[in-house]
């Protein structure tokens, strides 16, 4: 039977169905901080459809405290009798987290750490692309979560710039023909494009580097929405992994349960 996995970010949400490791099927919408538990509950329900009365568990980690606060009042009114799990300090990921304050690194980093160790072994780095931040966290071969660096997403870079830039505008996210572009349109994607896969390439290295580790032996494995934008134009990745924090989130769900 599925298992509901929800994740909620600051510009987007993720909610997939799991069966036995497989995503059955996906959806993205909107965070929005305004939507009450009962609007979240509709919009669940309209999403699932009849798989609504199938879904044996939840599982959910957010970086939106108070979207978060609407998704626990929408589970225990409206699913109370379905098995779930919050992920937050004092939950079980078998994953251990080596920062000065472990409690203030996002679940979702260490969400991922978990499904990277466990579908890859260690070390890895996954370089997580939302929105709003761009996330790179490093799994040691021991598969402890030891670290990583936070960058600003594209989205949220490329809106900055049109709202900033006097001659500037909002353009299409797409891999522009050339690094050296003709026209302002696709010199603004190229600086996007081709800047972050430079902006990631750098750090993976550096990140290696800092291991020491041979970087024949370390995964680096891209995720998030924003992901395929510079897939194609990166050249330290080994893995695309779409689903991963969703895999993550089923592996908790099963820990804790």
């Amino acid at each position: 039977m599925p298992l509901l996995a929800v994740d909620i970010g600051n510009s987007h949400t993720q909610l997939g169905l799991l069966d036995d490791g497989d995503v059955v099927a996906d959806w993205r919408v909107g965070t929005d901080e305004r939507r009450t538990a009962d609007e979240w509950y509709a919009l669940l329900r309209g999403l699932l459809g009849t798989a609504a009365l199938e879904v044996t568990g939840v599982v959910v980690c957010s970086t939106v405290p108070s979207v978060l606060h609407e998704w626990r009042d929408m589970l225990a009114r409206h699913m109370a009798d379905v098995r779930h799990v919050v992920v937050e300090p004092g939950v079980r990921t078998g994953v251990p987290v080596l920062m000065d304050n472990p409690r203030e690194v996002g679940s979702d980093r260490i969400i991922n750490a978990l499904a990277a160790a466990t579908e890859y072994a260690g070390p890895a780095i996954v370089v997580d692309f939302g929105g709003t931040a761009t996330t790179f966290d490093v799994v040691s071969a021991r598969g402890q979560y030891v670290g990583g660096a936070i960058a600003p997403g594209i989205e949220i870079s490329l809106e900055a710039l049109g709202r900033r830039g006097a001659q500037l505008r909002k353009v299409e996210l797409l891999r522009p023909r050339t690094v050296i572009a003709k026209n302002t349109v696709e010199a603004l994607q190229s600086g996007m494009v081709f800047g972050v896969a430079a902006q990631v390439e750098g750090l993976v290295d550096r990140m290696i580097d800092e291991l020491g580790a041979d970087p024949d032996d370390v995964r680096v494995i891209a995720t998030g929405p924003l992901a395929p934008v510079v897939l194609d134009v990166c050249r330290c990745f080994t893995d695309h992994a779409p689903w991963l924090t969703l895999r993550g989130l089923e592996l908790v769900f099963l820990r804790n349960s």
